[in-house]
C-alpha cells in the first residue's frame, strides 16, 4: 500500500484492501465480474469461484496473469489501426484493470503513443461516439454546488486519494478545445502514464473532467455530444467553479496532488500562480515541459562545456510552453550564478509577431519579464544573427522554422550548438534531427519532442533523446506523495530534472541527451527519490523519510491479481 494509505470506508465501497494485500469484497457473481479493480476473470481460483459464486459465469480453465497477457497482446496487436488499438486498450481496462496494466507495462515503448499523444487525441475527437464507461468526476460549471456531491459518491475517505488529474480540455495536444470528452480522456490518459511509469495505485487517483462548455461548433451542433451545450464560459464565473473545484478536492482529500492538463493560455499560468503556494500544485504543460527540457539542457551543457550562467538563449514560441521553459532555464541560471534580471536578459522570446518588445500590445502578464526594449525587435533570422545564441528552442510549432542558414549562422557562432526543436506532432517539428546534425557537420546537440530514429553521419550514430514528458512527472508524482509534499517547489522541480539527465553519460559520441523510455519505472524510481529528499531539504515533506530509496519501492503499485474474499453484504 502507498504510505499513509488507508483502506476506503468499507460501508461507502464494495471492496476494501486488506492489511496482508488482498481484497475483501462484498460483490459477488457477475456484479464482481464488473468491478475492473478485483476482476481476475479466467484466473480466479477455484476456491474463490466458490466462495465469490462465480461457478459456471467463467470458462474452467484457470490460467496465470502471464497467460493472459499473452492473448491480449495478441489481440492487441491484431488491432488494424492506432486509434483501434487505443479502443481495444481502454475496454481491457474497463474489464480488468491489472490485465490492462501489467500489458501496458511489459510493452510501455511501444503502447505509451497509443494510450497518451498522439493517439489518445484521435480518441478524444471521437469520446462521445465511442461512449462507453465513465471514468472519474465529470464537475460541471452550471452546477459547481454539487462538486462535493460527485465527489463524495466516490466513497472515498480523506486519506484514500493520492493524485487528481482535472482538465477543462481547452487546448489538447495541439487539437485544440474538445470539451467533456477531451478533459475525461487526456485526465484518464494521464493517470494511466502514472501508473504504468511510476506504480501510482490506481485505486487512489482521480481523473476530473472540469466541463465549462466548449467554443468548438462541430461538438455544439452534434447530436451525440454528451458535455454542455454551450460556448466556454469564462471570467469571474470560471475563476469560482476552478475555485470551488480546489476547494472541494483539498477539502475532501487533503493529500492529494492536483495535476491540471492541458488549459488554454489565458488559464493555466494564472491558475497554477494562485494556488502553488497554496496546496500541492503542478502544471505539466508548464512545469513538466520546463523541467525535461531542463534535464536535455543539463546533459548540453556537460557536453559543450558552457555553463548555464553563460548560455544566450533564443525561444521560438512564447506561448506557455515556450515561456514555462524559460522560467525553469532562467531558474538554473540564477543557481548558477546570475541574479533574476540579467539571467531573464540572457532569453530571447520570439512569436509570430517577431521579438516581444516592451512597446507591443497585447502581451501577457507572464511575457511581460521577458520583452526587450523597443527598438530590439525582429524576426528568427535577425535575432539569431545578432544575439548568436548558443541554444535555440523551437515551441512554435511551424514546420521547418529552423532553416538551414539560421542553423549555419548560429553553428558560425558557437562550437557546440544547441537545438530543441521539441514541437509535436513530427509535421509541426521545427527541423528535423537529421538535417540538424547535417548542417553543423554532427556538432548539434539535440533533444526533440517526438520520438526519432538514429541517425548515423561521417560513422557516427546519433541518438536523439525525446523530450518526453513522461520521463518526469510520473517520477515527480510519486516523489510529491511519497514526501506528501504540501506543495511542488522550483527546488523539486530542478531535481527531478537533475535526476533525469544524470541518468545519461552525454559526453559518448552520439549519445542521447535524455534517457531512453524502455524503463520508465526505473527512471520514475529515480526521480522519485530525489524529489522526496528535495522535499525534505525544504521542509515541505509531511512524513519522515527514514529510507526514501526505499519508501519509494515500497509505494509503487504493481500489476498483479491478489487474494479475492467474501465479506458479508
Amino acid at each position: 500500500m502507498s504510505p499513509g494509505n488507508r483502506k476506503p470506508d468499507a460501508a461507502r465501497r464494495a471492496f476494501s484492501e486488506q492489511d496482508d494485500g488482498s481484497y475483501a469484497t462484498s460483490l459477488r457473481g457477475l456484479e464482481l465480474l464488473r468491478e475492473p479493480l478485483l476482476n481476475k476473470g479466467t484466473a480466479f481460483t477455484a476456491e474463490e469461484r466458490g466462495e465469490l459464486l462465480l461457478d459456471g459465469l467463467l470458462p474452467p480453465v484457470v490460467e496465470s496473469l502471464d497467460q493472459q497477457v499473452t492473448r491480449v497482446y495478441a489481440q492487441y496487436r491484431a488491432q488494424p489501426t492506432d486509434l483501434l488499438k487505443n479502443v481495444y486498450l481502454e475496454g481491457l481496462r474497463d474489464r480488468n484493470e491489472t490485465l490492462y496494466y501489467r500489458l501496458l507495462g511489459d510493452h510501455l515503448r511501444e503502447m505509451l503513443p497509443i494510450v497518451y499523444d498522439p493517439t489518445v487525441a484521435r480518441a478524444i475527437e471521437t469520446y462521445s461516439h465511442e461512449y462507453r464507461r465513465p471514468r472519474g468526476v465529470y464537475l460541471s460549471v452550471d452546477d459547481p454546488g454539487r462538486i462535493e456531491r460527485a465527489f463524495g459518491n466516490l466513497g472515498l475517505g480523506p486519506d484514500d486519494v493520492d493524485l487528481i488529474v482535472a482538465s477543462d480540455a481547452e487546448e489538447i495536444l495541439g487539437i485544440g478545445d474538445w470539451g467533456v470528452g477531451g478533459g475525461a480522456g487526456i485526465a484518464a490518459g494521464k493517470l494511466a502514464v502514472y501508473t504504468a511509469a511510476a506504480g501510482i495505485d490506481p485505486d487512489r487517483v482521480i481523473p476530473v473532467a472540469l466541463d465549462v462548455g466548449t467554443d468548438n461548433e462541430g461538438l455544439l451542433n452534434d447530436p451525440a455530444y454528451v458535455g454542455d451545450r454551450h460556448s466556454r464560459v469564462r471570467g469571474q464565473r470560471y475563476d469560482d467553479f476552478i475555485d470551488a473545484y480546489v476547494t472541494a478536492a483539498t477539502r475532501m482529500f487533503p493529500g492529494a496532488m492536483l495535476h491540471w492538463e492541458d488549459f488554454g493560455p489565458s488559464n493555466a499560468r494564472r491558475i497554477l500562480e494562485r494556488y502553488t503556494d497554496r496546496i500541492a500544485t503542478f502544471n505539466d504543460d508548464m512545469q513538466g515541459t520546463g523541467a525535461i527540457v531542463l534535464a536535455a539542457m543539463l546533459s548540453a551543457v556537460k557536453v559543450s562545456g558552457l555553463p548555464m550562467r553563460d548560455q544566450r538563449i533564443v525561444v521560438f514560441g512564447a506561448g506557455t510552453a515556450g515561456i514555462g521553459i524559460a522560467d525553469q532555464l532562467r531558474d538554473a541560471m540564477v543557481r548558477d550564478g546570475l541574479d533574476h534580471e540579467e539571467a531573464t536578459r540572457r532569453i530571447w522570446p520570439i512569436d509570430k509577431q517577431g521579438l516581444l518588445t516592451d512597446d507591443m500590445s497585447g502581451l501577457r502578464d507572464f511575457q511581460v519579464p521577458y520583452a526587450r526594449p523597443a527598438g530590439e525587435g525582429g524576426g528568427l533570422a535577425e535575432v539569431v544573427a545578432r544575439v548568436k545564441p548558443t541554444m535555440l528552442l523551437g515551441t512554435s510549432t511551424a514546420h521547418g522554422a529552423f532553416t538551414e542558414k539560421i542553423v549555419r549562422t548560429m553553428a558560425s557562432n558557437v562550437e557546440r550548438p544547441i537545438v530543441f526543436p521539441i514541437s509535436n506532432p513530427t509535421e509541426r517539428i521545427e527541423a528535423t534531427p537529421a538535417d540538424l546534425i547535417r548542417w553543423t557537420d554532427g556538432r548539434a546537440l539535440v533533444a526533440t519532442g517526438v520520438p526519432i530514429d538514429p541517425i548515423t553521419h561521417n560513422g557516427i550514430t546519433f541518438v536523439i533523446g525525446q523530450a518526453n514528458n513522461a520521463l518526469l512527472y510520473p517520477g515527480l508524482g510519486l516523489g510529491v506523495i511519497v514526501s506528501r509534499a504540501r506543495r511542488v517547489s522550483r527546488g523539486m522541480l530542478q531535481a527531478a530534472a537533475e535526476a533525469v539527465a544524470g541518468l545519461v553519460d552525454p559526453t559518448l559520441p552520439g549519445a542521447s541527451l535524455l534517457p531512453q523510455v524502455d524503463n520508465l519505472r526505473e527512471i520514475s524510481a529515480t526521480v522519485a527519490v530525489a524529489v522526496a529528499r528535495q522535499a525534505d531539504r525544504e521542509q515541505l515533506a509531511r512524513t519522515t523519510l527514514r529510507d526514501p530509496v526505499q519508501q519509494v519501492q515500497d509505494a509503487m503499485w504493481h500489476p498483479r491479481y491478489r487474494p479475492v474474499r467474501a465479506r458479508e453484504r
